[in-house]
C-alpha cells in the first residue's frame, strides 16, 4: 500500500481507502461485510469511509464493529453528516448546529470510537448559513470529536468560503470528495485548480464508474443478474446515466488497453484517478472479499504517458467534463 498527505496536513493516509457506501448494512449480509473489512486490513488499507445516512446509519454500526479490536491510532476514521437519518424530523438533516451537535455523537457511539480522523459535509447546506456550519465544526474539533473536516460535492466557490472560514475559525478544511473517474470529469476544471490553491485533497468516490469501467455491462445486452444496474435500492439510478450502448461500447475499447499495462480494466479505472496529484485517495467498495484484494493492485502504478493517450483516445467526445454538473446534481434544498 502507499500513502499520501491529506491536503495541506500532516495526516497520511492509504491511497486505496475502503468505503461502504451501496454495501455494509443493506447489499451484503453483515458477516461478510466483516470479511471486506477484514481483507481490506490485510491488504494495508489503513483509511475507512462512511456516512451517518448509509443504510439509515447502520453502515456506521458495522463498520464499528469490523473494526472492533484494531490499533485506533493505526486507522484512519472518515464519516459525514447532511443527508435525513432516523425518523427524518425537520432538523435531522442538513448542516444546523442543532444536527452537526447531535450527528457525529451518533456517529462516534455507532463506530465505537471518541473521535473520527475525518467530518464531512456531506454535501453543501443552502438553508444554513456557511457561518453556522463552519463555527458547530470547529467547536467539534476543539471537543476532539474529529480532527480534520471536510466536504463532499461542493463547488470551487463553495470550497472557498468555507476554507476561509475555517482559518479565521482555527481548523482545518484539508478535504474534498467528489465524484470522479475516466468518465466523470467534472471536478477538473474548477474544483482542482481551486483545491490545489487552498491546500485541499480530493478523496474520490466511484473512480470505476459504479462498476461501468470494469467492462461487464456490455452494449446491446442485458445488464447481468445482480449486478448494480440491477438494483433498485443500491444505486441503479446512479449507473443509469452510463447505460446507454455508446458508452458502454467506448469502454470496450478500454479493454485492450488494461491488458497491455497489464491490468483488469477495474485496476486500471483506480490507477487513473490516482494520477491526478491533487487525489489523495480512491474509494473503493466491496460486496467480496476478493474484490479487495483486485483493487489494491492499482496502489502504486504509474501509468505511461501512452497510456493516458490511449485512454482518452478510446473514450473521445462521452466523457463528462461541465463542472456545472456539480451544482447541478447538488440537492437545492434540505431533503426531509
Amino acid at each position: 500500500m502507499k500513502f499520501r498527505y491529506l491536503g495541506n496536513s500532516g495526516l497520511k493516509i492509504s491511497e486505496i481507502t475502503y468505503g461502504n457506501w451501496l454495501t455494509h448494512g443493506s447489499q451484503v449480509e453483515n458477516d461478510v461485510a466483516i470479511q471486506c473489512v477484514r481483507a481490506a486490513l490485510d491488504a494495508g488499507i489503513s483509511t475507512y469511509d462512511t456516512a451517518d445516512v448509509y443504510a439509515n446509519t447502520a453502515a456506521e454500526t458495522v463498520l464499528g464493529e469490523a473494526l472492533k479490536g484494531e490499533r485506533r491510532e493505526s486507522l484512519e476514521v472518515f464519516t459525514k453528516v447532511y443527508w435525513p437519518t432516523g425518523p427524518r424530523g425537520k432538523n435531522d438533516t442538513g448542516l444546523s448546529r442543532k444536527h452537526i451537535v447531535e450527528a457525529i455523537d451518533g456517529s462516534l457511539t455507532r463506530l465505537q470510537t471518541d473521535y473520527v480522523d475525518l467530518y464531512q459535509a456531506h454535501r453543501y447546506d443552502t438553508e444554513t448559513p456557511l457561518e453556522e456550519t463552519m463555527q458547530a465544526f470547529a467547536d467539534v474539533v476543539r471537543q476532539g470529536k474529529a480532527l480534520y473536516i471536510g466536504v463532499s460535492e461542493w463547488t470551487a466557490d463553495q470550497l472557498r468560503a468555507g476554507h476561509a472560514l475555517s482559518r479565521e475559525l482555527g481548523f482545518q478544511l484539508i478535504s474534498s470528495q467528489p465524484q470522479y473517474s475516466m468518465l466523470w470529469r467534472v471536478i477538473e476544471d474548477e474544483v482542482v485548480p481551486a483545491s490545489r490553491e487552498l491546500g485541499i485533497s480530493q478523496i474520490v468516490w466511484s473512480p470505476i464508474a459504479q462498476g461501468v469501467l470494469t467492462g461487464k455491462y456490455k452494449p446491446g445486452e442485458q445488464p447481468p443478474a445482480g449486478s448494480r444496474a440491477t438494483d433498485e435500492k443500491g444505486g441503479a439510478d446512479m449507473v443509469k446515466r452510463f447505460m446507454n450502448d455508446d458508452v458502454l461500447g467506448r469502454v470496450q475499447k478500454l479493454e485492450p488497453v488494461a491488458a497491455d499495462a497489464g491490468l483488469t480494466m477495474a485496476q486500471l479505472a483506480v490507477a487513473w484517478v490516482l494520477q491526478n496529484d491533487n487525489v489523495a485517495a480512491a474509494l473503493i467498495g466491496a460486496s467480496r472479499p476478493e474484490q479487495v484484494g483486485e483493487n489494491v493492485k492499482a496502489a502504486g502504478v504509474v501509468l505511461e504517458p501512452e497510456v493516458m493517450t490511449a485512454i482518452d483516445e478510446a473514450l473521445g467526445d462521452i466523457v463528462v467534463r461541465d463542472p456545472g454538473m456539480t451544482t447541478e446534481n447538488s440537492p437545492k434544498t434540505r431533503v426531509a
